[in-house]
């Protein structure tokens, strides 16, 4: 049989989606199947979704049916269309009746099968078009995969799953339970990545700080950093998502001392009342997340740090928001992500009561949004006349004559970047750069020769 292998992939979502959409990738490749940079060329089309909020869901029913055109033969050439990841994983059986369009659907503990599925589709052998099971599998450094984040950088996903069951979050329904890889595994792949051009490692999860609860002791994030320091070439380390409750002095006092591990931290929060967090089925109180963020502060003074915040969680009340404002201009978080609640079938925050309304989450996000801008901008402004290590991406989107990068500070696509407008690096080089001014999210510099 001639079967056409043009593939034309679409990753939505987290960077944990997108190291399973690398996963595919690599066992498609194995099997023949070629890339291409058009939809219209490609004989196989997948679209890996996200589920999380109602905005990502739109985003993948409106991808998935923006592809399902180039199976018409005017348009395209596609004769399969496979949806996959957490939107297949959560709709399958209603996805399935809606959408005809979809050849197969692909849940997100059955990736690695893809190019079997596809395989047995081409042979007219499949009996059935969701594949959807409980989630068990993740990936190991022996499966196939291709790192198409820029040549420099690559995410490590450490485990798969959630045991933390937020009570607004489905991402224990769409992930399962938490699966931790070794050490052993992790050091293994990161040494085959930084064998290929990798130099920074961005070590994510659904939740780090519950790394290696579910294998023995000598499977930690404290022993995996510890090794990952001996890993010759890799130059940087970057943790994200790491819970606050779970912060140990040893994680604190080992970043503080590293060589590798950048001088940044994603750690979620949520929200800093105690009352709201007992809602969401957080286990901390605001005094101990004080106490946290201030140790961290106090002993790493140079550590830029990431938050997350939900505003209007149903009965935050005035007072609520009000004590989360002061926090956040009290701990003058480096980077901060602020995210309207919004109601989640599946979810036990959907059935609290006390919600708000539209206009008053708004209100508030509002709030947040102007704290967080005097808070950012005051940050940026301090990095004038600094010289800084950063690490080159390459041209600038905007123009060639400009150079792209980012600092310690700076997580990829998040944080903003360092535009180099004075000197000449390429991409993965790590250089001096002395800060000449800030924008509204980035910094301005010029390369400083020895």
């Amino acid at each position: 049989m001639n079967i056409d292998k043009s593939l034309y992939f679409t990753s939505l979502g987290c960077s944990k989606n997108l190291v399973d959409s690398q996963v595919m990738l690599g066992y498609l490749g194995l099997d023949g199947y070629k890339v291409v940079t058009e939809p219209d060329k490609a004989g196989v089309i997948v679209v890996n979704t996200c589920s999380f909020v109602e905005a990502a869901k739109k985003e993948s029913i409106d991808t998935v049916l923006e592809m399902a055109d180039y199976k018409n033969e005017d348009q395209g050439v596609c004769k399969a269309l496979v949806m996959s990841g957490c939107m297949a994983q959560r709709y399958s059986g209603e996805l399935e009746a809606a959408m005809p369009e979809v050849d197969m659907f692909i849940g997100t503990g059955e990736y690695h099968k893809i190019d079997k599925l596809l395989k047995a589709f081409h042979e007219g052998s499949l009996e059935q078009k969701s594949f959807v099971e409980i989630p068990k599998y993740i990936h190991t450094e022996f499966d196939p995969r291709v790192n198409t984040s820029p040549g420099h950088m690559a995410w490590l996903k450490v485990s798969e799953g959630c045991n933390r069951n937020c009570t607004f979050c489905i991402i224990p329904t769409l992930r399962g339970k938490l699966r931790s890889r070794s050490v052993d595994s992790l050091v293994k792949e990161t040494q085959g990545l930084v064998a290929k051009g990798v130099k920074e490692i961005n070590i994510i999860s659904q939740d780090l700080s519950d790394y290696g609860s579910d294998l023995n002791g000598e499977n930690s994030l404290l022993e995996l950093l510890k090794a990952l320091e001996e890993v010759e070439n890799l130059e940087w380390v970057r943790l994200f998502y790491y819970y606050p409750d779970e912060l140990s002095e040893e994680i604190i006092d080992f970043i503080a001392s590293s060589k590798k591990v950048c001088r940044y931290l994603d750690m979620p929060v949520q929200h800093f009342s105690t009352q709201v967090l007992r809602r969401m089925n957080r286990k901390i109180t605001t005094e101990k997340m004080v106490s946290k963020i201030n140790r961290l502060q106090s002993t790493i003074p140079d550590l830029a740090l990431r938050t997350s915040v939900i505003v209007g969680f149903p009965g935050e009340t005035r007072e609520d928001f009000d004590l989360l404002k002061t926090y956040i201009t009290q701990m003058e978080f480096d980077h901060l992500g602020v995210f309207k609640y919004s109601d989640e079938e599946g979810t036990p925050a959907f059935n609290l009561s006390q919600k708000l309304s539209q206009d008053e989450i708004d209100s508030r996000f509002d709030e947040i949004y102007e704290v967080q801008k005097e808070i950012s901008a005051k940050k940026l402004q301090a990095y004038i006349g600094k010289t800084i290590k950063v690490l080159v991406e390459g041209a600038h989107p905007d123009t060639e004559l400009l150079i792209k990068g980012r600092h310690q500070g700076q997580a990829p696509d998040i944080d903003g970047c360092v535009i180099i407008n004075d000197g000449f690096a390429y991409p993965g080089d790590i250089v001096s750069v002395e800060i000449t001014d800030a924008h509204d999210y980035d910094l301005v510099g010029k390369i400083i020769t020895s």
